[in-house]
Order: structure tokens, then C-alpha cells, then sequence
């Protein structure tokens, strides 16, 4: 197909049931092809979901194309990672409760922050002061690092450092309050534990150990164990860690 011959259509201003009456188009329509650009990570928030089942009825073929998800687009520009061994092993992709679409049982911020690990937090910047409060309520401490980020990978795009206490103030200073991704979490600051899968002393498929670099490590995990058995009684100290 040229693009001259492509007619696009603003699906911001086109709630589902448009976009659906443009895939019975096509569907009517012999050899036409419909796609539909999402902003953000494609398989948060059911619109794949959505638009595939009802192509499915219309007898329409589909294929999802994988993008660059905002929260892995965020990490690049910046320069950190989501997960820092010791640090945090986990992600977490949610929103602030109390929103349009409602929440399951069980899932909101302050829960969430109770793990402490990296977060990353959409649709909540119109809300940016009852974010702060509640992510300070699960229990991350005020200085924990935190990115506010807007229009990644978009000409305009802004992120910014800031400490959780910060965070609010943050959003109102630079007048943000849709478009924006917030990451919070310890991980995210400069620095930290390295990777044993990358240590001289670790093997693989693919790669022998250093013997003397082995003993290091072992020795190195045991330390830990032996750390986390004065938190954890009954555990054993010589236990090495996964």
C-alpha cells in the first residue's frame, strides 16, 4: 500500500467502538491492512487484548509488533538499571488506585511499596501529591531515588531526578500531569552490587570458572547467607544464596 493512499485516523480522539468500525472496514474491504500504533507497553492496560479479540470475530489476521516499553525506554535515557543484585530483583508496573478504570482487591501502591523494590508507576501525575503519600506509607524511605519522566523518545522528552520527598513538588515545578512515567525505587541509584553471572568465578554453558575467582565468590555467598541467617534464625549460614 502507498501512503499516499493510507488514511490515518487520531485514535485519541476515537473511543474503541471507532477503531473497531475501521477494522470492519477493512474487513469488508479486500486487501486492506489496518494497524494501530499504541503509546506505552502495548500488553499493559487490555487494548491488545481488545483490538485482537474483536479482529478475531471480523476474521481479520493480526500480528503484534513489540515496541520499547516507556519504563525500559526511561531506564535507557537515564542510564540506570531496574534491577541491582542485592538491590532489587523485582519490577512492579502499576498505577495509583482511584482512577477511571477500578483496581483488584489487594493491588495498590502502598501494598506494592512495601517491597521496597523498583516500581514504576503510570497514569498517576495528575495525582502526583497522594502518589508521594502513599508510596512514603509502604514504606520507602524519603531519600529513595526516584525518575519523572515525560514524552521518552519523543522530541520534548523530559526526566529528572528527584528523592521521593521530592517528588510532588517535582511534578508541579514542571507542570506535569499526563505523558508521565514515574520510576521509584533504591535500584535507581548510581552504583551498586555487580552481577554474579558476569564474575570470573561463575559458569556456564559457555564459559569455564576461574578456580580462584570460585572460591571468592562461594565464599562471598556465604557471607551473605550468613548475614541473612542473624535476620532469619534457623536458617544456616554456609546456605548459598540462588
Amino acid at each position: 500500500m502507498l501512503v499516499r493512499q493510507a488514511t490515518i485516523v487520531d485514535s485519541a480522539a476515537v473511543p474503541l467502538e471507532g477503531v473497531l468500525d475501521i477494522y470492519a472496514d477493512a474487513a469488508r474491504s479486500d486487501g486492506q491492512v489496518g494497524p494501530n500504533s499504541f503509546r506505552g507497553p502495548i500488553a499493559v492496560g487490555g487494548r491488545s487484548r481488545s483490538n485482537s479479540n474483536r479482529c478475531a470475530e471480523l476474521g481479520l489476521d493480526t500480528e503484534i509488533v513489540p515496541g520499547v516499553s516507556s519504563f525500559s525506554a526511561v531506564a535507557a535515557v537515564a542510564g540506570r538499571e531496574l534491577t541491582i543484585p542485592e538491590v532489587a530483583q523485582s519490577v512492579v508496573l502499576t498505577r495509583l488506585e482511584g482512577g477511571k478504570t477500578p483496581m483488584p482487591p489487594g493491588e495498590t501502591v502502598r501494598g506494592f511499596a512495601q517491597h521496597r523494590t523498583t516500581m514504576a508507576i503510570f497514569l498517576s501525575a495528575a495525582r502526583s501529591g497522594q502518589l508521594q503519600d502513599e508510596l512514603l506509607a509502604g514504606g520507602y524511605p524519603a531519600e529513595t531515588p526516584c525518575l519523572v519522566a515525560y514524552r521518552v523518545t519523543w522530541p520534548e522528552e523530559l526526566v529528572v531526578d528527584c528523592r521521593l520527598d521530592e517528588l510532588a513538588a517535582t511534578m508541579r515545578t514542571h507542570k506535569l500531569w499526563k505523558h508521565t512515567l514515574v520510576l521509584v525505587g533504591p535500584a535507581l541509584a548510581a552504583g551498586g552490587t555487580r552481577s554474579h553471572l558476569y564474575h570470573p568465578g561463575h559458569f556456564h554453558g559457555f564459559r569455564r570458572a576461574d578456580p580462584r575467582q570460585r572460591l571468592a565468590l562461594r565464599a562471598a555467598r556465604g557471607a551473605l547467607a550468613g548475614q541473612s541467617a542473624g535476620d532469619s534464625p534457623g536458617r544456616s549460614s554456609g546456605q548459598e544464596s540462588p
